[in-house]
């Protein structure tokens, strides 16, 4: 119960970050924030570690949380980055995922298209964030593997906020099915480039997110 609520906290506070409520290197206060909250400190300090394992804050002992967000360049870089890594992931699924891993590939597909039917946003960024797990799994190279979901967690607000531009989540889906389709087909090139695509964030996109974290 506190875990959940420590989480629906985070994402909250994530969201404050992004409009500018909390400003880059700004601490946030564990007293303040159970007082704004209306909770202990406990559920507090679980938010506050939240943000720091996915880098949207840092901790410093004997100081406190502090709010750490990238510059354009850095978060330019990491999304490149990102979709590198996804691409490599693409390629090595589509000749080495198990029949397990295909199907589970597929029902993450079909929960986020149920979840998008329903309008239901957050359970479509959850399934969303599933099915490109199950694509690193699927490359079955461990070291890979976790690279990527190191950075998908550092990336996670983020890419987040940008599904919320207008026609985003539509357009998120048809690719999603690309990539699905071309992982089960085995056509290893094809499901690099569609990821790849799918993943970088660049030219009218990228202006929109770093408008979104301006506003």
């Amino acid at each position: 119960m506190e875990i959940r609520r420590a989480d629906k906290i985070a994402e909250t506070l994530e969201q404050l970050v992004f409009s500018g409520e909390f400003a880059d290197g700004e601490r946030l206060d564990e007293h303040k924030l159970a007082e704004q909250f209306r909770v202990s400190r406990t559920p507090i300090r679980e938010a506050l570690q939240v943000l720091v394992s996915s880098g949207m804050a840092i901790q410093i002992p004997r100081r406190g949380v502090f709010v750490s967000q990238p510059g354009p360049v850095e978060l330019m870089e990491m999304f490149e980055t990102m979709a590198e890594l996804e691409a490599a992931c693409g390629r090595y699924a589509a000749v080495r995922s198990s029949e397990d891993v295909l199907s589970e590939l597929v029902s993450a597909n079909e929960r986020g298209r149920a979840a998008l039917a329903a309008q239901n946003y957050d359970l479509y960024y959850d399934e969303n964030e599933t099915f490109h797990q199950t694509i690193y799994r699927g490359a079955a190279n461990a070291f890979l593997e976790k690279q990527a979901v190191r950075l998908q967690n550092r990336l996670k607000p983020y890419r987040k906020i940008q599904l919320r531009f207008r026609g985003r989540l539509d357009q998120s889906m048809s690719e999603h099915d690309a990539i699905v389709d071309a992982i089960q087909t085995g056509d290893a090139e094809r499901a690099a480039n569609t990821l790849r695509a799918h993943v970088a964030i660049q030219g009218e996109k990228f202006h929109q997110l770093i408008a979104s974290l301006k506003r």
